[in-house]
C-alpha cells in the first residue's frame, strides 16, 4: 500500500495503543461499583477517568478500523455498521453487535446518573468490552505495517 495510507496506520495504531494503556490502568485501578455507597469526589475521579478512557479507546477504535479498511482497500465503509461488518471479516472484532453495544455505552455513560445503571455500564466495559478490547490490541499488535 502507499507510504502516506501506511503512515496514518501507523499512527492510528500508535494512537489505539495509548487510549488502551490507559484503559487498562483504568481497569487496575478500579474496583466494582458500589451502588450503595456515597462516592467522595476524589474516590469517583478514577471512575470518571475509566469512563472517559473507555469512550477514548472504542473511538480510537473505530478511527484504526477506518484507517485500516482505507489501508486495505483504499477506500472506507459508508456506514459504522459496515465498517465493523469488514473488521469481523478481517477477524479483528468478534462481532458488530458488541462494538455497537460498545458505542451506544459509550453514549449513554455521559447522560446516565443512576447509580445501579452506571454500575452495570463499569461491570460491561470491564468485563465482556475489555475482554474485546484486549483482544482487539493483540490483533492489531500483529498487524505488521510495510512504511
Amino acid at each position: 500500500m502507499s507510504q502516506p495510507n501506511a503512515r496514518q496506520l501507523q499512527i492510528a495504531k500508535e494512537k489505539y495503543d495509548k487510549t488502551y494503556q490507559l484503559l487498562t490502568a483504568s481497569v487496575k485501578k478500579t474496583t466494582e461499583y458500589d451502588v450503595n455507597k456515597n462516592y467522595s469526589p476524589d474516590e469517583v475521579e478514577p471512575y470518571d477517568a475509566f469512563s472517559d478512557r473507555f469512550m477514548r479507546t472504542v473511538e480510537t477504535a473505530i478511527k484504526f478500523f477506518r484507517n485500516y479498511e482505507y489501508y486495505l482497500q483504499a477506500e472506507q465503509s459508508q456506514t459504522l455498521r459496515d465498517g465493523l461488518h469488514q473488521m469481523e471479516k478481517l477477524d479483528l472484532i468478534s462481532n458488530i453487535d458488541i462494538w455497537l453495544e460498545m458505542r451506544d455505552i459509550r453514549n449513554r455513560i455521559v447522560h446516565d446518573y443512576v447509580p445501579e445503571k452506571i454500575a452495570e455500564m463499569y461491570l460491561l466495559i470491564r468485563t465482556e468490552f475489555y475482554t474485546e478490547i484486549r483482544q482487539l490490541h493483540q490483533k492489531i499488535q500483529k498487524i505488521d505495517l510495510e512504511i
